[in-house]
């Protein structure tokens, strides 16, 4: 064990470390030097404030008791920057064009700039977090009392408070020197850099030495492994997936990693970075976490709690240095998360509500109410002290009991409740502020009564009784088989149902009611981000007011010496040399969206609106009309939309214009077609009526024959002429065939009758196959005959020239009757498939058939009239052709 004041002593070396790496970095800006301040690897660093006490301790601890579940918690951050970047891109994008403070000045900001909202999201932001800083109050107080062989509860309590309150403290010196959130928090953010290095070096220091100093390299620490802490099912199923959906929201919600990712973000380049290089720092950070794991096991007593086998391992070895670095480590990931989170609540509290109650009973307004700049300072400091104390109440209620991973999930669930507010409110345009209200109300409403308050074990509001049998012993209300939904892990259930019915609400509410115009502005620049530049000129909400009062205001809230910059600046851009700028409508937008920075928008729009527009302080009446500037962007987006409509009319006129031409080439070729078609039997029948006619002394026989050509070809003609007019009744619609029920053996029966004359002198063969032959059909019998008939001469007439073979074969397909009818003959080619079916179309116009080259597409119309179809089938010889019907 290690001496109780050597620890001490360790703990205050280390804030005086941080406190003087935090000063540097503030003096070094003071001065200008940014230098490596602004560098993407200390952007990178401070993301790894998601890494806390829980990654540090809990993992491990999560490892021993759940195998490979503890790995959720760094996938969902990987598939986040890895596979949705396009996400933390677009939240960096508005932060930066917008001057976002706070995650609830975002969504607030989106929603009309709602004073409601941000209150809402602030509320919930807080409650959410103090679990999470009680976790890290629990895991100092607990590795302090492990190194020093053991203290009191009175002791643990002290060690608590004395934590919390040095850590108020430094927060209040490095995060409370100015008002602006946009100005960086360059001190805070260094020291954070620093941190991440200290645990990330402490944990890999710890695993090095479990690896290859206890163990004889990973084959041999794995080898000691339980059975079941490898078992790769459990990385599967409802918690797995719920832990990872969970892991990767927190990195958008939590107010840490917000600020830390949007707000502390001074180049959206760095962003890219960060893209590869956070995973990679996770990973690092969760290499050794098994085999720390598997090494407490081993080498512990039983019953040794596994949240503190980064501790105890190193001390069980007698290695006191490396237990001091790992106590460092963990000291280190939970200050960090500590330090932001109250940076970032504390601003928050103070935007939205400090602020805004701070406006409703100052009525004189704010250029003669004192001084705002005062006001927020002190309430952020006593917003600070506020939230580490109620971290430590909770705390001290509790008891600090309970393993370390299952408290932080609770704040990830809470904080889950934004997801859908913000998520539609950057992406989707019909979210408003009706439906984003209800659905986080009752979202949270859902988590606290599920998870956050049965978390105290009934030691507040919801008694023991409540949570295991009900309110007034309904169980269908248990907070933990909401609606009599059991069976189901606690977290799996909070989350599933508190989700639902925030998206629910929140997407159904939306639907039916009406964004203001300050919320379809709004919408506009959120949703439309990209389109936005960041020194885009500010829009003109149609105000006025006098430059002293603007002024006035301006040196309340940003200070006198910056307030004189801002207005001398603005001035020298009106062409005025000296004095006050004017306050046209572009400047007085500008000075609201400076002063975002510090208040946020909602306080920043009641503010300019109590000087500039009549005195009113509610929100939801400021403005009634959209300004010059949004109407822009409506009649811009009108003119696109009309601009696409236009393009995408061009394309269908082209479209038309190539069928069109297409169709004008067809007609061209099927009058061509049919002139031909007709003019042969034309030209005979003039030909032997002319000699008839001239010829005096012809013999009788000689005319009888060409009296019978005559004949044939005006049969020939006749036929011709029925079949086009048959082909354009079938493709017009205009010809019903009247289907009834008919016995598929007698239609094939006389088809092969007729199909097969006595004046064909070959040795046709005929095969039936199949056992559908003596099926009931749906067809007009006239009209089926005509299709068999035309199939089986064609089959003879290119079959085998010598020994012609027709296989006729007949199944079911379910509700249909399938008819092939094949013969022996070369085949038609794969790439002839298509043409065989065009009118006027015969693939050998050399060949015995001496048909017009109409009767296989008027077969395949009078087959899809039938609601049937005949189509070409390949095959390995022959052409076959197949014929589907309607099962009577």
């Amino acid at each position: 064990m290690i001496n109780t004041n050597l620890l001490v002593v360790v703990a205050i070396t280390y804030v005086a470390v941080l406190f003087a790496v935090a000063a540097i970095a503030d003096r070094q800006v003071a001065r200008g030097q940014f230098g490596w301040l602004k560098s993407p690897l200390v952007y990178t660093l401070s993301l790894s404030v998601y890494c806390t006490a829980w990654t540090f301790y809990g993992a491990v601890g999560s490892a021993v008791r759940n195998g490979l579940e503890f790995a959720a918690i760094y996938l969902g951050p990987t598939l986040l920057f890895v596979g949705w970047f396009w996400i933390l891109r677009k939240l960096v994008r508005i932060g930066r064009t917008q001057r976002i403070t706070s995650i609830a000045d975002l969504i607030s900001s989106r929603y009309g700039k709602s004073n409601t909202m941000a209150a809402l999201v602030t509320l919930l932001a807080v409650i959410s977090s103090t679990p999470y800083i009680a976790l890290q109050l629990q895991s100092l107080t607990i590795s302090f009392s492990t190194l020093s062989a053991g203290t009191s509860a009175a002791t643990q309590t002290a060690t608590a408070f004395w934590i919390a309150a040095g850590l108020a403290v430094f927060t209040i010196l490095f995060g409370t020197r100015n008002v602006d959130a946009n100005e960086r928090h360059h001190g805070v953010v260094t020291a954070i850099a620093f941190e991440a290095i200290v645990k990330l070096v402490a944990l890999l220091a710890v695993g090095i030495f479990v690896v290859f100093w206890l163990a004889d390299g990973p084959s041999d620490i794995f080898a000691r492994a339980p059975e079941n802490m490898l078992e790769i099912s459990t990385v599967s199923g409802p918690r797995w997936i719920a832990i990872t959906s969970l892991a990767a929201m927190a990195i958008i919600t939590l107010p840490r990693m917000f600020h830390v990712m949007v707000v502390e973000n001074v180049d959206e380049r760095h962003l890219a970075t960060a893209a590869w290089a956070f995973p990679l720092y996770i990973f690092l950070i969760s290499l050794f976490v098994i085999p720390i794991a598997i090494a407490g096991l081993s080498t512990l007593p039983e019953g040794a709690n596994p949240d503190m086998f980064v501790l105890t391992v190193p001390l069980a070895a007698e290695q006191t240095g490396l237990a001091l670095l790992a106590f460092l480590g963990g000291f280190s990931a939970a200050t960090s998360m500590v330090i932001v989170s109250s940076i970032a609540l504390a601003t928050m509290v103070s935007n939205h509500i400090v602020v805004p109650l701070w406006l409703r009973y100052f009525k004189s307004g704010p250029e003669s109410s004192g001084d705002v700049r005062g006001i927020l300072l002190t309430s952020r400091r006593f917003a600070i002290g506020a939230v580490l104390a109620l971290g430590f109440f909770y705390f001290q209620v509790t008891g600090g009991t309970g393993a370390l991973a299952s408290i932080g999930l609770i704040a990830f669930t809470g904080m889950a409740q934004l997801v859908p507010a913000l998520l539609g409110g950057i992406f989707w345009r019909g979210a408003t502020r009706q439906g984003a209200i209800t659905g986080l109300v009752i979202g949270a409403l859902i988590w606290a009564y599920c998870l956050f308050l049965p978390s105290f074990e009934g030691k507040f509001l919801l008694s023991a009784a409540t949570i295991a049998e009900g309110p007034f012993g309904i169980a269908a209300l248990r907070p933990e088989a909401l609606f009599g939904l059991t069976g189901m892990d606690r977290l799996v259930h909070a989350l599933f149902w508190s989700l639902a019915l925030n998206t629910i609400f929140f997407v159904g509410i939306s639907l039916i009611s009406q964004p203001s115009e300050l919320e379809r502005l709004q919408t506009a620049l959120f949703v439309d981000a990209y389109r936005q530049g960041e020194n885009e000129r500010p829009l003109a909400l149609g105000r006025s007011a006098t430059s002293e009062d603007l002024f006035t205001l301006g040196q309340r809230i940003l200070g006198a010496d910056a307030a004189y910059r801002l207005f001398a600046d603005a001035a020298r851009a009106q062409g005025k040399p000296s004095g006050l700028p004017e306050p046209t409508q572009d400047f007085i937008a500008s000075l609201e969206r400076q002063l975002s920075g510090s208040v946020g928008s909602a306080s920043a729009h009641a503010m300019i609106t109590q000087i500039a527009g009549g005195g009113s302080v509610s929100v939801d009446e400021l403005i009634e009309i959209a300004d010059e500037t949004a109407q822009i962007l409506q009649y811009s987006q009108r003119l696109e939309a009309q601009s696409k409509e236009l393009e995408d009319t061009a394309s269908k006129l082209r479209a038309a214009n190539l069928k069109l031409t297409e169709l004008g080439a067809q007609k061209d070729a099927f009058l061509s077609q049919v002139s031909h078609e007709l003019r042969t039997p034309m030209t005979s029948i003039r030909s032997f009526t002319e000699i008839l006619r001239g010829v005096q002394d012809i013999e009788g026989s000689e005319a009888q024959r060409f009296l019978s050509i005559i004949g044939a070809e005006s049969e020939r003609l006749t036929r011709l002429l029925d079949e086009i007019l048959d082909l354009s009744f079938l493709e017009s619609g205009q010809m019903k065939l009247e289907r009834s029920a008919v016995k598929l053996s007698d239609v094939i029966d006389r088809a092969l009758q007729s199909g097969t004359s006595p004046d064909i002198d070959l040795p046709l063969g005929v095969a039936r196959d199949g056992e559908a032959h003596d099926a009931m059909v749906l067809a007009e019998p006239d009209r089926l005959h005509q299709v068999f008939i035309n199939l089986i001469t064609n089959a003879i007439k290119y079959g085998d020239p010598v020994r012609p073979m027709i296989t006729v074969s007949a199944y079911r397909d379910g509700g249909r009757v399938i008819v092939d009818v094949a013969d022996n003959g070369p085949g038609i080619p794969v790439e002839a498939g298509v043409r065989v079916f065009e009118k006027f179309t015969r693939l050998d116009p050399s060949s015995k058939s001496g048909s017009a080259g109409l009767g296989l597409p008027i077969s395949r119309e009078i087959m899809r009239n039938l609601g049937g179809d005949l189509t070409l089938v390949p095959s390995q010889s022959g052409a076959m052709f197949r014929v589907t019907l309607d099962a009577a």
